[in-house]
């Protein structure tokens, strides 16, 4: 299954950074650098209290701003959260959902992943949907095993015909932050395991057509080799989309 019918998505992770003043400066410097790209989707998701800023800073550009994640609830007594009908109030049109530091520091199970995701999509909201093992996990061989037990659960009752706008991204946990990359060839392996899984879940024309990204310490350094593989739809960057040279530079692989 070759890239040909999936064009790339690479998103910028902000995560707990950056002020309303340093994400206007990001995105005024960052547009002029990407005007006119389209070879890949780009999206930028920032921290909860930035997307009034991002959002129409970004507009009339094609690049797309998402939050880092949403409640599963339309509204309600949930202090601290945001809600998928706010996010598309301000304009925000992707979520992450499952990120691996929600699952470690939030305690986000297979399930709660799963009723984000039914949100989202009732909602039309692209979601992300991260997956991944951590370094106990891979060093006892058990990755195929953590990400089919997490595709299942996230993707419990999601219908073949519900399933177009969903993206998955394979985060390798022991490689977030450490300077640890996955080769190109273990990542690959990585993202042939999560595609059967769909194409067991969902059937072969989803399989097909799903993109599934690669998060974990890429940089303009190795964002070549990893899109080199047909199986790799794309990168969820964290540390290096923090500043605007760096993150075009992988944009621009």
């Amino acid at each position: 299954m070759g890239r040909m019918p999936r064009k790339a998505l690479i998103a910028a992770n902000w995560k707990m950074y950056k002020t309303p003043a340093e994400a206007k400066a990001f995105v005024d410097a960052f547009l002029p650098l990407v005007a006119g790209h389209s070879r890949d989707e780009i999206a930028l998701f920032p921290s909860p209290v930035l997307l009034p800023t991002v959002v129409p800073a970004c507009k009339g550009s094609s690049v797309a701003v998402g939050a880092q994640n949403i409640h599963f609830a339309e509204e309600g007594a949930y202090t601290g959260e945001t809600s998928v009908l706010q996010l598309k109030a301000v304009g925000g049109t992707h979520t992450l959902i499952g990120h691996s530091e929600r699952r470690q520091y939030f305690a986000e199970t297979d399930e709660i992943v799963n009723k984000k995701l039914h949100t989202a999509l009732k909602h039309g909201i692209v979601p992300v949907v991260c997956v991944g093992e951590v370094l106990a996990e891979r060093e006892a061989g058990a990755t195929a095993s953590v990400l089919k037990t997490q595709m299942a659960g996230a993707f419990a009752g999601i219908t073949p015909e519900a399933a177009a706008p969903i993206v998955i991204a394979y985060e390798p946990v022991w490689a977030i932050g450490t300077g640890k990359t996955a080769t190109p060839e273990i990542a690959a392996d990585a993202h042939r395991i999560i595609r059967g899984e769909v194409w067991r879940l969902l059937g072969s024309r989803v399989a097909e057509t799903i993109r599934i990204l690669y998060g974990g310490s890429v940089k303009s350094d190795n964002v070549t080799n990893l899109m080199a593989q047909e199986e790799i739809d794309g990168a969820l960057v964290g540390g290096a989309s923090l500043k605007p040279d760096s993150f075009t530079a992988i944009v621009k692989y």
